[in-house]
């Protein structure tokens, strides 16, 4: 194979893993990092916290690369995903499956150092990656395991820290799953028409004419247990403020997706990105003002 030809694979397999589109990573990250902050009460281990961001990513391309694969023949006749590598038949199923399994692997070898409680929970959460996509045959709100596959980083990190996950873990995953049916369906609002045609379930055509409803019940809903958590911590003012931060975010998604129109709806999405920050970035200032104060 000449360098072209092996350049031109490799794009093929970037956009399979989507590393072209990090908001994937970021949506799984954010969680992931709440949980480390928690976890360690705002000091966690530097190596720690490059072992979850690389398996994050690591594992987000995994289940880009598996949903491509359970999705290659409803994608060919969706506008957004026509193009995508294993619809477009430009990657072959056994490429594909391979390319997933050494990221897999590649995702568990860097668990190795830690327990075996998270070599448990990984094993959970490949179990769900690899699952979610056929649920949207069956599930109504397919979201909702998203939210479960999306967030599965928060009890892994409590078991790296902790060596288990005390009920605060569970509930930050609950918060998790509000969060992601909220994003995702602002997602399957853009595809709505597609889905129906294909015959495909998604929360957006679950809800029907609710479903700008349901989005902001789950951003309230996801709030509201991060209140609780901040409230069962003694977090003050900075982790508040953040919180305060994310539902002005929130506000500004229901400007978008109220007319339903696509691109603003996608947009939406995509803006889920600085919600999660803004949490994280309320959490880290908490914390670090703790500690100072200490």
């Amino acid at each position: 194979m000449n360098l072209a030809a092996l350049k031109e694979r490799l794009d093929l397999y970037e956009k399979l893993m989507r590393l072209d589109k990090p908001i994937g990573i970021l949506l799984l990250l954010w969680p992931t990092l709440w949980a480390l902050w928690i976890a360690s009460e705002g000091r966690p281990h530097w190596l720690l916290v490059w072992i979850f961001v690389l398996g994050t990513v690591l594992m987000r391309s995994a289940g880009c690369v598996i949903n491509d694969y359970a999705d290659r023949d409803f994608d060919l006749h969706v506008e957004r995903t026509k193009e995508r590598p294993l619809a477009a038949r430009k990657v072959s199923t056994r490429e594909a499956l391979m390319l997933a399994a050494v990221l897999v692997i590649c995702a568990a070898v860097l668990i190795l150092p830690l327990s075996k409680r998270v070599w448990l929970l990984a094993a959970v959460a490949l179990f769900l990656a690899a699952s979610y996509p056929f649920t949207k045959r069956f599930f109504a709100i397919p979201q909702a395991y998203l939210g479960v596959a999306f967030g599965f980083g928060i009890p892994m990190a409590f078991a790296a820290l902790l060596d288990e996950v005390p009920p605060l873990g569970w509930i930050l995953l609950l918060a998790n799953v509000f969060w992601a049916v909220a994003y995702d369906t602002e997602y399957a609002m853009v595809d709505r028409d597609d889905d129906v045609r294909i015959g495909i379930r998604t929360s957006a055509l679950t809800f029907g004419r609710f479903d700008v409803a349901a989005v902001m019940l789950c951003y309230a809903a996801t709030l509201a247990i991060l209140g609780w958590v901040g409230w069962e911590l003694r977090y003050g003012a900075w982790y508040f403020g953040g919180l305060f931060v994310a539902a002005a975010i929130a506000g500004y998604h229901y400007t978008l997706i109220r007319g339903r129109e696509r691109m603003k709806c996608f947009k939406a999405f995509l803006h889920n990105n600085w919600l999660g920050a803004a949490v994280f970035a309320g959490l880290v200032a908490e914390l670090n003002l703790r500690r100072w104060l200490a």
